[in-house]
């Protein structure tokens, strides 16, 4: 089965030492994409909640709940997420298959449940912003096209999804950020 190597050149801003993460072998009837988020906030507080696979409803409001069904939050981690009713899907097994504490990279696969999203691999990379305190954050994914749609389909349905859980991960931190503040202030 040929496939092939793509590497999507995300942003000039993604330090080279990054982008590579953002490689996928991608076979034939897939597709990939990725989404860039800016965050006001430094990325420590960015990656103290990226970084928790047993807690991302911490985040991504789509989820119900996550029980780790095998591991202790390393690399192998395997843990089940549920999914909020009203979206097509009802629960993922998802293993944790990156986790770079040192340049805070994060990359999970899909590998089974109750969803469309067959063969999913998802990396997604912190680095720090342009501006004083603020970080960038950066998910690349490749997927399966389920029977009867087309690559453009798949990629507008997960990109909408990424987005919402980045945009969602991008409010939190900034709240936590906020938080922090009005307590120093009292």
């Amino acid at each position: 089965m040929p496939c092939s190597l793509q590497l999507h050149r995300v942003t000039p801003s993604v330090p080279d030492t990054l982008a590579s993460y953002h490689a996928h072998l991608i076979r034939p009837n897939q597709c990939t994409s990725s989404v860039i988020q800016p965050v006001g906030a430094p990325l420590p507080t960015v990656w103290s909640l990226l970084r928790r696979f047993d807690n991302p409803q911490a985040y991504k409001h789509f989820l119900k709940s996550c029980r780790v069904i095998d591991g202790q939050g390393g690399v192998g981690t395997l843990r089940e997420v549920r999914v909020v009713s009203g979206l097509p899907a009802a629960c993922s097994r998802e293993r944790l298959e990156i986790l770079d504490e040192e340049r805070h990279v994060i990359g999970f696969r899909m590998v089974g449940g109750d969803h469309r999203l067959e063969n999913y691999r998802s990396v997604t990379t912190v680095h720090v912003g342009e501006g004083e305190g603020t970080a960038v954050v950066v998910e690349s994914y490749v997927v399966d096209v389920p029977e009867g749609n087309t690559e453009e389909e798949t990629r507008v349905f997960v990109d909408t999804i990424v987005r919402c859980n980045l945009q969602s991960l991008a409010r939190v931190a900034e709240d936590a950020v906020i938080s922090t503040v009005d307590h120093l202030q009292i």
